[in-house]
């Protein structure tokens, strides 16, 4: 890829507009770093429009010139694909309008640079619940989490963000706006382009505004902590909550004792969430829409798993600060690992039911590559997807160890595809694992990929460094 010439810079800048575009080092620096520190990007020019009109502008021109395009939201992605090369940036933190909430229809229109706390709020205002929920929706951006098909912790019970999408409006890579914001639960009209956009990475156009299904606020939540011997004591703990709640079990997560050891050891404000130390815990979240339902029926469900031998201890949240202190425990699992020198990161999915059976053959494949390695597994025991995260063996020259990461990571991702899973449940791939997806994936799959890429941006202009 080359520079973007003088002349489209110019172009850019003039439809920009005052605001609309900076090239001082000192305001883009912010946005060329992801969290992990593992990509420092650089740009030319980052362009921050305030409608769908002057994306639609700014696109225009990239496709005349044949400037790429790497569009960004909140800057929250995990492997890369937000972080520009070389590319121009175009940020859609500005467009930030609510356009309609309508109960009626239990839908809602925002545009790309809301966060998805924002969100969260605009729907909890007109007596509506938003689901999806992520330990950076304070910062991550409803385009953002659209675009990588963010997962979450509700995913059990509401699905990925493809799930949560009814519509969409996008500037594609030739400029054109789609106009696809409907608020249609059912529309059988051949392929829906919508979907081809969610989980696309910024590679198809960019995304400028969304129409979200919402849903009731739940009138009873009831939530705990358990401790368990072993991972298959997990699933088999999962089984039975769905069962014995009919589909109430909002989240379900799984933690290892030394990420929680972690999380204590380096994060300000939490507690050993139980007076046991077990090896393995569980929080698991039940809601219902009658009063009280789901506290009775977490006592229960507990109750009988304390008699099946399923679990060893529990607490139950018995406030809202407690409720926080538990979760905070989980979502802080991965910003813990920051102080313990980083690792060896993995989102991967297995079937549900094969979970615990990854987690032996892994960390067995593991501890022959790399003996005495520290794994952290934690995640969505619900869904399928593990976070799965290997750190330096004490005594181990850390720089040695995160140059054997790629060899590590196939160490590990072979044993996903032996199980059939993949090797990104809600992360993407981005710039991290785009050429390593192409050991598992078909060629028939790449190939369909290239082929869809190639007829939507033929110039090759829209994230050209990620995905097929």
């Amino acid at each position: 890829m080359t520079s973007p010439s003088p002349e489209a810079l110019a172009a850019l800048k003039a439809a920009a507009g005052s605001g609309g575009w900076t090239d001082d080092p000192s305001d883009i620096a912010p946005w060329l770093t992801e969290w992990r520190n593992r990509w420092k990007g650089h740009t030319p020019l980052m362009l921050t429009p305030r409608s769908t009109e002057e994306v639609a502008k700014l696109v225009t021109i990239c496709a005349e010139h044949r400037v790429a395009i790497v569009p960004q939201g909140g800057d929250t992605g995990l492997v890369g694909g937000q972080i520009p090369f070389g590319e121009v940036l175009l940020s859609t933190r500005k467009l930030r309008a609510v356009r309609d909430v309508t109960p009626l229809d239990d839908a809602m229109t925002v545009e790309a640079g809301i966060t998805l706390l924002e969100a969260q709020q605009a729907a909890e205002a007109a007596g509506r619940r938003f689901p999806l929920s992520l330990a950076a929706e304070g910062t991550a951006t409803i385009g953002g989490v659209i675009s990588t098909n963010a997962g979450g912790t509700q995913v059990v019970r509401y699905g990925m963000m493809r799930d949560l999408v009814l519509g969409l409006e996008a500037v594609m890579p030739n400029g054109e706006i789609f106009h696809g914001l409907k608020r249609l639960r059912k529309d059988n009209t051949g392929y829906d382009l919508k979907q081809l956009l969610i989980g696309a990475e910024g590679t198809l156009g960019v995304v400028t505004a969304a129409t979200l299904k919402l849903f009731p606020i739940m009138r009873s939540r009831a939530t705990a902590v358990v401790g368990l011997d072993s991972a298959h004591a997990a699933i088999e703990l999962l089984a039975r909550a769905k069962a014995e709640t009919g589909g109430g079990v909002e989240a379900f997560e799984l933690m290892k004792r030394i990420g929680v050891e972690f999380a204590l050891k380096h994060i300000p404000d939490t507690r050993e969430p139980l007076e046991t130390t077990p090896p393995w815990y569980v929080l698991i979240e039940l809601a219902s829409g009658e009063p009280g339902a789901a506290e009775a029926a977490l006592e229960r469900l507990l109750g009988d798993a304390f008699e099946a031998g399923l679990i060893t201890d529990a607490a139950i949240a018995q406030n809202d600060a407690q409720r926080a202190a538990f979760w905070k425990v989980r979502e802080e699992q991965s910003a813990a690992q920051k102080p313990e020198g980083g690792g060896w990161k993995h989102d991967v999915s297995v079937p549900v039911s094969r979970i615990a059976d990854f987690l032996d053959e892994a960390s067995a494949a593991v501890e022959r590559f790399e003996p005495g390695a520290r794994i952290s597994a934690f995640g969505h025991v619900g869904d399928g997807n593990m976070h799965y995260d290997i750190l330096c063996p004490p005594g181990v020259e850390h720089a040695a160890f995160i140059g054997r990461w790629m060899q590590g990571s196939e160490v590990v991702h072979d044993v996903v595809a032996r199980y059939n899973g993949s090797i990104s449940a809600e992360h993407g791939l981005g710039r991290l694992k785009t050429e390593e997806a192409r050991r598992y994936k078909t060629p028939l799959e790449v190939a369909t990929m290239q082929a869809v890429r190639a007829a939507i941006d033929p110039l090759r202009i829209m994230n050209p460094a990620v995905l097929f």
